[in-house]
């Protein structure tokens, strides 16, 4: 699932799920059961046959997050899923993706904000193309904010980028 938008505003939901099971080539047989899970799982049941474009953009993320799980994949990469969604629409996507993980799903997920990151099993954060951190949120912060019991992600992840600590001190591979 891309940052940006990426299904079809002049579809309504239904129409965009329709579509992309077809291009996921999931079996006719399994399309109600599916379309029915997808529009109960992104809360769109309601405004099924409204335009997409017509949707605030956290619906608009809900339905795209639906389209990418039509086909039941194993690994799930998404590119800042909350971007422009209220906090609301934020913690329903980490609570869904804490599920997906719990079900066995492999979730990638791409973001900027620490806070959410803190959600995550295991962090890779690079900067400038390069790792500067590997491990649990609580590794990364205790490698980077030594004696500082207090310190959270953010400012692990300052006292990183800003190049304060070496890699090899807060790599746990």
């Amino acid at each position: 699932m891309s940052q940006k938008f990426s299904l079809y505003e002049d579809l309504t939901p239904y129409e965009n799920i329709r579509f992309y099971l077809g291009i996921y080539a999931v079996p006719e047989d399994q399309w109600k059961e599916r379309i029915d899970w997808i529009l109960d799982m992104t809360q769109l049941a309601e405004v099924r046959n409204r335009y997409t474009r017509e949707l605030p953009q956290g619906w608009r993320q809900r339905l795209a997050l639906g389209c990418a799980l039509l086909h039941r994949p194993e690994i799930l990469f998404l590119d800042e899923p909350t971007s422009g969604v209220d906090p609301i629409t934020r913690q329903h996507f980490w609570d869904f993706i804490r599920q997906l993980a719990s079900e066995g799903i492999t979730v990638f997920v791409t973001t900027h904000y620490m806070d959410e990151a803190r959600h995550c099993g295991r962090i890779v954060m690079i900067n400038e193309g390069k790792i500067v951190a590997v491990g649990s949120p609580a590794e990364i912060i205790a490698a980077a904010c030594p004696g500082r019991p207090d310190a959270d992600l953010n400012e692990a992840f300052i006292t990183l980028m800003s190049g304060k600590t070496t890699s090899d001190e807060v790599s746990h591979h």
